[in-house]
């Protein structure tokens, strides 16, 4: 089952630069490409339970950022965040 939308790759580095969203990551602001699309997607799929939601963002985000293994739990931590704060909007 395929459970994230194609995407449209950006027409060039403007484009691209328009996509990276930054969030703190720990103590670190990280761009992350294309996280307002992987974040809407999350959200449509209705998924139910924070592990189920932070491993769907952790999916997504490595298809197009570098998420170091070691840092995997700080970055989900952050998703979640931006997560709930989208669904607040």
């Amino acid at each position: 089952m395929e459970t994230t939308k194609k995407r449209e790759k950006p027409c060039c580095a403007a484009e691209a630069l328009r996509r990276i969203r930054r969030i703190e990551v720990g103590e670190v602001v990280v761009g992350l490409a294309m996280l307002d699309d992987i974040l809407a997607d999350v959200i449509d799929l209705g998924l139910a339970g924070e592990t189920a939601i932070g491993d769907e963002l952790i999916r997504q985000v490595k298809i197009y950022n570098y998420v170091p293994k070691e840092a995997e739990p700080i970055y989900r931590a952050a998703l979640l965040r931006e997560y709930h704060s989208e669904v607040k909007k």
